[in-house]
C-alpha cells in the first residue's frame, strides 16, 4: 500500500534534564490517529499504537525479519495450506486476563465483521471463508478453528507462504473478548505498553508494562504527541528537545556536516518511480517504455532534488528483501538511445502525454525534471496535478499515461513488491497502476506465492524482478533512503524497516 505518512513520523524525547523525565520517551506523529482499535487501523499512526499496546501471532522486529509473538511456534501442512498456531501460556492483557485462542478467533471475528467500516480486513481473506464472511454471505469462517485454549489452526484457499506476515499486520492484533463500545478510545492489549490517556490532537500517554511476557521497557513512560510541522520537528531536536527525527531532505548536508555522529542511513522498503500505462497509445510498445527511461538522468536528480539519499533502482525490489539484485544495472541516462529507441517503435518525432502527480510538494520539481528529460526526447508531457484522491481514482481507472508515486511495503517480503504491482489480477485499482499483464510474470507470481521451499521463492523472486526489468512498466527511479538522526544519548532504537517494527522497548537514556 501507499505508505505516503510514513516519512512523515518522528520520534521525540522530552526536554527537561532532570532524572525523572530520563525514565520517559516522548514520541510524536504528524496527525492524531484514526482510532486506537487494530479492527480500524488503515493509518500509520494506527498502525504504530496497536503494535505498542497490542501483540499478534507473529511480529516484525526493526530489520523486518518475522518473531513469534503470541504463537511461540507454528508449523504448516506440505501443501502450504493449513497453519497451526501453538500460544505462549504467559501473556495476558493489560487487565490481568490471560490471552487465549478463543480471543484470537474473537478479534479475527471481529476484524472480519460484516458491517464494519473503514478497516482494512484484506490480511484474514486468505483464510477459508473469510471473504465470504465479511461478505455477510457466510454465518462462519470456515477455515478458523481453536481446538483447545493455546491452539489456533488456520485453513487458507489455497497455499500462501506470506501468511505468517500478513498476521503481523496491526487488523491483525489480537484484543480481549468481550470489548467494550468505547475500546477504540480506552484500548486494552497485551502489549509492552499500558494505555494510559489519549488527548485528541495533543498526546497520547502510554506506561511500561511491567509484566509482559517479552520483558518490560527499559523506560518508564513513552508519550507521543502530535507535532504537524517537519521543520519543528528538526528544530525541536536541534534544540535537544527530541530523542530522534527524520532529516528534513533540504537539510541533510547541513545535518551532515554538523552532526555526523548522530545520523542513522538505512534503506527503505519503498519504490519511487513513475508507472507507465502499458495499455496506451505509443506505452503499448516496449522499446517507447524503454526510451523513456533513458530520457531520465536519474543520479543528477538524485543528487540535486534529493540529497543522494537514495539507492537507483533496476527493478522493483528493494535493498532488504530477497530477490534483490544489486548487480543489475540500472537503464542507463542515455538520450540519444532513447531518440533510436523511439524511431525504431515509429514515433521519430515523439508524441504527447500526460504526467500525473499528487499535491506532494516534494513531488513538484522531481515532476518538471522527468518532463524536461522527456522533452529533449521529444515526448511533450503536460503534467497533470491533483489532490491524492483525485490522481489516484484517475490512474485506477486507467486514464493516466504517467503516474508519479512511490510505494511502501505493508510487510517484508518480495510478494508484496510483485504481486500487487505486476500481476494482471491486480491491474488499476489493485496497485498495478501500469496495467501490465504478461502471462509468463504471473505465472511466476503465481508460483512464487505457492511454493514452500524457501530458496525456489527467493529465485523466483530475483527472476520476477529481472523480466519487470525488461518489460520497463515503469520509470525506475530509485528507493529513498531513510535519513534519522538520534540524541547520543539515546541508546537501544534504531530506524525500523517496516513502521510496526520499533516497539521502543530497548529505548533508554543514558545520561
Amino acid at each position: 500500500m501507499h505508505r505516503l505518512l510514513l516519512g512523515l513520523t518522528a520520534f521525540v524525547l522530552t526536554g527537561c534534564g532532570d532524572a525523572t523525565d530520563r525514565a520517559s520517551l516522548n514520541y510524536f506523529f504528524t496527525y492524531d490517529p484514526r482510532s486506537l482499535d487494530p479492527a480500524l487501523s488503515t493509518d500509520v499512526p494506527t498502525g504504530e499504537v496497536v503494535a505498542l499496546l497490542f501483540d499478534n501471532l507473529t511480529q516484525f522486529d526493526a530489520d523486518a525479519q518475522l518473531v513469534p509473538g503470541l504463537a511461540r511456534s507454528w508449523e504448516t501442512d506440505a501443501a502450504g495450506r493449513s497453519y497451526t498456531f501453538h500460544l505462549r501460556q504467559d501473556a495476558r492483557f493489560h487487565d490481568g486476563r490471560p490471552v487465549k485462542a478463543a480471543d484470537v478467533r474473537a478479534s479475527m471475528l471481529r476484524a472480519l465483521a460484516p458491517g464494519t467500516t473503514g478497516g482494512r480486513s484484506w490480511p484474514l481473506y486468505p483464510i477459508r471463508g473469510a471473504r465470504a464472511y465479511a461478505a455477510g454471505k457466510a454465518k462462519e469462517v470456515e477455515g478458523l478453528r481453536v481446538p483447545d485454549d493455546s491452539t489456533v489452526v488456520l485453513t487458507l484457499e489455497e497455499p500462501l507462504n506470506i501468511f505468517p506476515k500478513l498476521l503481523a499486520m496491526p487488523v491483525a492484533a489480537i484484543v480481549p473478548t468481550p470489548t467494550p463500545a468505547d475500546f477504540d478510545q480506552q484500548p486494552n492489549g497485551s502489549g509492552p505498553w499500558k494505555f494510559v490517556s489519549w488527548s485528541h490532537d495533543d498526546a497520547i500517554v502510554l506506561a511500561r508494562n511491567e509484566s509482559y511476557w517479552g520483558g518490560a521497557p527499559k523506560s518508564d513512560t513513552l508519550r507521543i504527541r502530535i507535532i504537524p510541522e517537519p521543520l519543528t520537528q528538526a528544530a525541536e531536536y536541534e534544540a535537544g528537545k527530541l530523542s530522534v527525527v527524520e532529516v528534513p531532505v533540504g537539510e541533510t548536508r547541513r545535518w551532515q556536516d554538523t552532526r555526523a555522529p548522530e545520523l542513522q542511513r538505512r534503506p527503505a522498503l519503498r519504490d519511487l518511480y513513475v508507472a507507465i500505462n502499458t495499455t496506451r497509445g505509443p506505452l503499448k510498445d516496449v522499446r517507447v517504455r524503454r526510451a523513456l527511461n533513458h530520457a531520465i538522468d536519474v543520479p543528477t536528480l538524485l543528487t540535486t532534488l534529493f540529497a543522494d539519499r537514495g539507492v537507483r533502482s533496476a527493478g522493483s525490489l528493494p535493498p532488504g528483501i530477497a530477490g534483490y539484485d544489486s548487480t543489475r544495472a540500472p537503464y542507463a541516462y542515455d538520450p540519444a538511445k532513447a531518440k533510436k529507441l523511439l524511431a525504431e517503435a515509429g514515433y521519430p518525432n515523439g508524441f504527447a502525454l500526460k504526467l500525473w502527480r499528487t499535491q506532494r510538494a516534494e513531488l513538484a520539481r522531481l515532476a518538471q525534471s522527468i518532463q524536461q528529460g522527456l522533452a529533449e526526447i521529444g515526448v511533450r508531457a503536460e503534467i497533470v496535478e491533483r489532490d491524492a484522491s483525485s490522481a489516484r481514482a484517475a490512474v485506477r481507472n486507467g486514464e493516466a499515461d504517467l503516474f508519479l508515486t512511490d510505494w511502501y511495503a505493508d510487510y517484508p517480503d518480495p510478494e508484496n513488491f510483485n504481486y500487487p504491482l505486476f500481476h494482471s489480477r491486480n491491474k488499476g485499482p489493485g496497485g498495478n497502476y501500469a496495467f501490465l499483464a504478461d502471462p509468463d510474470l504471473d505465472s511466476m507470481i503465481s508460483r512464487a506465492r505457492a511454493t514452500t521451499d524457501e530458496t525456489e521463492k527467493t529465485r523466483l523472486a530475483r527472476d520476477i524482478d529481472a523480466r519487470v526489468f525488461e518489460l520497463a512498466p515503469w520509470i525506475f527511479l530509485w528507493f529513498p533512503v531513510d535519513v534519522w538522526a538520534a540524541q547520543p544519548d539515546l541508546k537501544g532504537w534504531r530506524i525500523p524497516l517496516v513502521f510496526t517494527g520499533q516497539r521502543w522497548m530497548q529505548a533508554e537514556r543514558t545520561k
